[in-house]
């Protein structure tokens, strides 16, 4: 991003706080999420985990109620707020959120590139990419490329935690699923930079015995 750093954008934390509820986890390499393991909070016969003959009828047509309850409720509420002229985007213009001393030959606007979701799906490639993702949606808050990245996270099956602010995946099939939370074993973001004492770092890692309620999941860009 033009006049500004990786280092300088470093410098300065988030301002998210962790919850203490969250004990750090098991640092993690990573990886791909694996497609047979679906997505938090996706309660379809074929996400739950479980073997599809265990599945009693009865469950299945609660769960397609549900849906269509849902769907209808979301209908209700899209209805209530149609959108308006007033709400067109207006054209923005970059602001380094920090500016740094460049030479004239430094580009000294954002490269237009960064608002084409072409290049977010193109970092998915390789782990390396995922990173980016990361630092986009926490250290570019408010802004179209926040939006992209978490739009491509979404897109790896992870799922964001409004109580922890924190990025969770599927890392196994949850052992308990209900209407209301799943539990098992995950891997999240630690958005935090490495300290002295290791506890923290910017790194995946891995949490076991997990309960991840429903009303925290954000599932809406």
């Amino acid at each position: 991003m033009a006049r500004t750093g990786a280092s300088a954008s470093l410098a300065e934390p988030v301002q998210v706080p962790r919850d203490i509820d969250l004990s750090p986890g098991q640092p993690i390499q990573s990886s791909q999420p694996s497609t047979d393991l679906g997505v938090i909070g996706r309660r379809s016969v074929s996400d739950l985990g479980a073997i599809g003959d265990n599945i009693s009828g009865s469950a299945v047509n609660s769960g397609a109620m549900h849906d269509q309850l849902y769907n209808l409720q979301m209908l209700e509420a899209a209805y209530h707020k149609l959108p308006q002229p007033k709400d067109s985007e207006r054209a923005r213009s970059y602001t380094p959120r920090h500016p740094a001393a460049t030479p004239p030959s430094y580009p000294q606007v954002q490269a237009p590139i960064v608002n084409n979701p072409g290049f977010w799906e193109r970092l998915t490639i390789d782990s390396y990419g995922t990173d980016t993702l990361f630092f986009a949606f926490y250290y570019q808050q408010n802004t179209y490329q926040q939006y992209l990245a978490a739009k491509e996270l979404k897109k790896q099956s992870w799922r964001y935690h409004r109580k922890y602010n924190t990025w969770f995946q599927r890392h196994e099939e949850p052992k308990v699923a209900t209407d209301e939370y799943e539990q098992g074993t995950y891997v999240y973001f630690d958005f935090h930079i490495a300290n002295d004492d290791l506890q923290h770092g910017w790194c995946q890692r891995i949490k076991t015995e997990f309960t991840f309620e429903y009303n925290y999941l954000e599932d809406e860009l």
